[in-house]
């Protein structure tokens, strides 16, 4: 597959970037850039205003207020030409069924003039890329949820986009399925595409992510790459100690006071090992559970955004 040229130029620049909805702002004056070639990804508990950003990327929905150039040009003034560079796959499934998967590859390199010919080539180049050739024939009902995720990362390369958006790519996908689709993605990286990723699974983060900012309430709370921020905000270590319901208060007062970082979940105290803290030499757990684990990215996430279910 080609090569993208490389560009000095931020992929993705946001400055005090506002999305409101009459009374509701959706995004509340963030700040970011993406760079050439990397992987980016945008994480925030729903409702936090990742896919509202997405949007006003994709130049489907208008900036309230702030600035955001997309591969060097003002979403406000040129969104046909920033339409010609981005390739996006939303949560959505728009594959048609009614035609075979390489003719879903064809119609859709039609939206871009694309010769026959040349469109042909370049179908059967990503088909090739994604290992879906066996199954150009086939309609996308006859494909597994893996391959129809595959095809629809597929279609959006016909064009040969510089910049990716994919918003869950993976969502509901098996694990053998959704590592494929991780490879992929790894690759286009290395072949100089910028990615722009949402997504609730944080090994996906993890693997993919050169840096990444968290989004609550429409507000940026950290930036950085997936391993400064848990060394920022977690630790190397994190400890889970499982306590009785009515024991946990009067541990957590134990811990506090021995200068301990901790937070709850469930049955489990979580004790962060940062800075130098962690379970205080000789504290007596009784026979309690205790597991000590790396922390991770959903350590991270959990901490900032907090361990209540949200909707919307």
């Amino acid at each position: 597959m080609s090569r993208s040229k490389p560009s000095s130029r931020p992929a993705v620049e946001a400055t005090d970037l506002t999305k409101r909805y009459g009374s509701l702002t959706a995004v509340d004056g963030i700040s970011f850039k993406i760079h050439p070639g990397e992987c980016f990804g945008l994480l925030g508990p729903n409702g936090a205003g990742k896919t509202t950003t997405i949007k006003m990327i994709n130049c489907t929905s208008p900036v309230s207020s702030g600035e955001l150039w997309v591969d060097g040009k003002d979403v406000r003034r040129e969104q046909r030409a920033i339409k010609s560079v981005l390739g996006v796959v939303s949560q959505a499934d728009s594959l048609d069924g009614d035609l075979t998967v390489l003719q879903n590859l064809v119609c859709y390199g039609r939206y871009f003039n694309l010769p026959s010919r040349e469109t042909l080539r370049r179908a059967r180049e990503v088909l090739e890329f994604f290992s879906l050739n066996d199954r150009a024939s086939n309609t996308p009902d006859e494909l597994s949820g893996g391959m129809r995720r595959r095809l629809l990362i597929a279609r959006v390369l016909l064009h040969q986009p510089r910049i990716l958006l994919l918003d869950e790519p993976t969502t509901g996908l098996d694990p053998q399925s959704r590592l494929m689709v991780w490879d992929k993605l790894s690759e286009l990286k290395d072949e100089g595409i910028t990615i722009l990723l949402t997504t609730h699974y944080m090994a996906e983060t993890s693997y993919l992510c050169d840096r990444l900012i968290i989004i609550d309430n429409g507000k940026v709370l950290v930036e950085g790459s997936p391993a400064e921020l848990i060394d920022r905000h977690v630790g190397s270590h994190v400890t889970e100690v499982r306590v009785e319901h009515h024991e946990r208060e009067s541990l957590e007062q134990v811990l506090s006071v021995a200068g301990a970082e901790l937070d709850h979940w469930g049955d489990s105290i979580i004790v962060y090992h940062r800075n130098g803290a962690g379970i205080p030499p000789g504290l007596d757990l009784g026979s309690r559970p205790v597991t000590t684990r790396p922390g991770n990215l959903e350590d991270v996430f959990l901490r900032l955004t907090g361990r209540g279910l949200r909707d919307g």
